[in-house]
């Protein structure tokens, strides 16, 4: 996979921005993790792609010392106030078709290449996770976010080279995706 590849195909999908980042430049931070065990979203110890399930933030930053370069992909909607929640949802599903769309089409036409892709938001596959008593039922589909490897998304921005804000009344979601 090259960068010109994965642009193109960022592209066909329909994201709304992307930008390449180096993956040495990633900062995984516990207190990211921290905010994760608040558990606002209510997936606290409750998927397997969250914490602690997705495992220590020690183990994931060895494991991102395989890859080199990283795409950060984003949408964005167009809200018609600050307070347009449909505009917001409407953006996170889009989001979230996008990235999977893109994540199943490198799996696919990419088989002998490794990648990590890591979500917006958390894993919402299966209505009720199977963790911790049985193994993943989808485990090739399964994302982590990019939050529960303790990554901020802003700083993940700002090594892409890309907002993270695109101003008033808009909504931005962001994905990223890994590569050798």
């Amino acid at each position: 996979m090259t960068k010109d590849e994965a642009a193109k195909i960022a592209q066909e999908i329909g994201f709304s921005h992307w930008g390449f980042f180096e993956a040495a430049g990633l900062s995984f931070r516990t207190e990211v993790r921290d905010m994760c065990e608040m558990n606002r979203c209510g997936k606290y110890a409750k998927r397997w792609t969250c914490p602690p399930g997705c495992g220590p933030l020690e183990a994931i930053a060895e494991e991102v010392k395989a890859y080199s370069w990283g795409i950060l992909l984003q949408t964005t909607g167009e809200m018609e106030d600050a307070f347009d929640a449909e505009t917001m949802e409407e953006a996170m599903i889009a989001q979230k078709e996008r990235f999977q769309t893109y994540v199943d089409l490198l799996r696919e036409q990419y088989r002998n290449e490794t990648f990590l892709p890591m979500s917006s938001g958390g894993c919402d596959i299966c209505k009720e996770c199977t963790y911790p008593d049985a193994p993943c039922r989808f485990p090739e589909k399964a994302l982590p976010s990019m939050e529960a490897y303790g990554l901020i998304v802003t700083d993940v921005c700002e090594l892409a080279g890309i907002p993270y804000y695109y101003g008033r009344d808009t909504i931005t979601y962001s994905s990223c995706i890994l590569f050798p």
